[in-house]
């Protein structure tokens, strides 16, 4: 069983920067791939990026090239970095760890809410 624990989040304005991380406890069978989901209300969860324990990188069309993930496989965290941020960027942000590159994925963060609002 693995326990995410995410920390960041909060209000910023937009075109501002803000991180996330999301640190790993328990098994580390389950950390080949960590990653963020968003879900804004009214709307599907979606994958914003997702990072293999050898830095294999996935990003979402919307985020490309203003967010970035990586992670330290010996602190088992997962960061994420999000600049020039968009209204659009607003939504809770689930951390997540699994054991292969699909879906599903066997653990959760609670999840934070990023709001980006002038």
């Amino acid at each position: 069983q693995v326990q995410l624990v995410e920390s960041g989040g909060g209000l910023v304005q937009p075109g501002g920067s803000m991180s996330l991380s999301c640190a790993a406890s328990g098994s580390i069978f389950n950390n080949y791939i960590m990653g963020w989901y968003r879900q804004a209300p009214g709307k599907e969860r979606e994958l914003v990026a997702r990072i293999t324990s050898n830095n294999h990188i996935e990003y979402t069309h919307s985020v490309s090239g203003r967010f970035t993930i990586t992670r330290d496989n010996a602190k088992l965290t997962v960061y994420l970095q999000m600049n020039s941020l968009k209204l659009e960027d607003t939504a809770v942000y689930y951390c997540f760890s699994g054991s292969s590159w699909s879906p599903p994925y066997e653990s959760w963060g609670q999840g934070t809410q990023v709001t980006v609002s002038s």
